[in-house]
């Protein structure tokens, strides 16, 4: 069995696929491999349609042999150690593998135990995410009938930079096409200063945000749940920015500031 490439990909999402597709489109007669030990494939980009209810969630999985290139060899083994003075990494079953390049794409881990209480909260009533079960963001979205509709954006890293963005704006959308944006508070809690890292971005994110009158309140990071009394509670910086200001209730208790939710969608980091 071969045991050196010219190009080794580590992690087969949707990263490593694209960056092995491209390698191969330059120069086909390169040696790549891709390393993922998943048999399936799901294109995660999709999940902020799927949670705004215009695309099908199922559509969003296929099998990894179908969307590795086929010039490409799939190692469907997980890497577990890196060897970098050596050009070598290791896998679960005891093998190394050497390369002249190496490319590390294997994603994050949602890890949910940062966020007090979130574990038993996520994806069950109110409490939905993207980035765990798009199907049930859609149906808190559309079950949503006015109130306070909450989104938050922890500190990095976290997947895709825009995504907790991406999906306030689809269901600002969707509230407006069921006309109960009267009654209705759209506002974004992020632990960021900014609305984007890329001063260009943020310029037009500004332009959409105020359009809407979303509520954003800047260094605002959610450190718990409480899910049975629908309170968000934040660690907020005592000079925080905020944009287009509303009236909310804010409840403190000791270091941390309550927002009462309606809705919530979140990012386990």
């Amino acid at each position: 069995m071969k045991t050196h490439y010219q190009v080794l990909i580590v992690g087969g999402g949707t990263a490593g696929i694209m960056t092995s597709s491209l390698f191969l489109r330059k120069n086909q007669s390169l040696v790549v491999a891709v390393i993922e030990p998943s048999n399936w494939h799901w294109y995660y980009p999709a999940w902020t349609l799927v949670g705004a209810g215009t695309y099908n969630y199922n559509k969003t999985k296929r099998t990894m042999a179908s969307v590795i290139p086929k010039k490409a060899k799939w190692i469907k083994d997980r890497v577990i150690s890196f060897d970098p003075k050596n050009n070598l990494v290791s896998t679960t079953t005891f093998k190394n593998y050497t390369y002249n390049y190496l490319i590390v794409c294997p994603g994050l881990k949602l890890d949910t135990s940062l966020v007090e209480g979130l574990p038993e909260a996520i994806d069950k009533g109110v409490v939905c995410s993207n980035y765990s079960n798009p199907n049930h963001t859609w149906r808190v979205i559309k079950n949503f009938k006015g109130g306070i509709a909450l989104f938050t954006q922890p500190p990095k890293p976290y997947k895709c930079g825009g995504a907790p963005q991406k999906i306030m704006y689809l269901a600002d959308e969707y509230f407006r096409k069921q006309r109960i944006m009267n009654k209705t508070k759209v506002v974004f809690a992020t632990s960021g200063d900014a609305l984007f890292s890329v001063p260009e971005i943020t310029a037009t994110l500004k332009k959409i945000v105020n359009k809407k009158r979303i509520n954003v309140r800047f260094q605002h990071e959610l450190k718990k749940i409480d899910s049975k009394n629908q309170i968000a509670w934040f660690k907020v910086d005592k000079d925080y920015k905020e944009m287009n200001p509303i009236y909310l209730k804010i409840i403190q208790k000791d270091e941390l500031f309550g927002i009462k939710y309606d809705m919530i969608h979140l990012v386990p980091q």
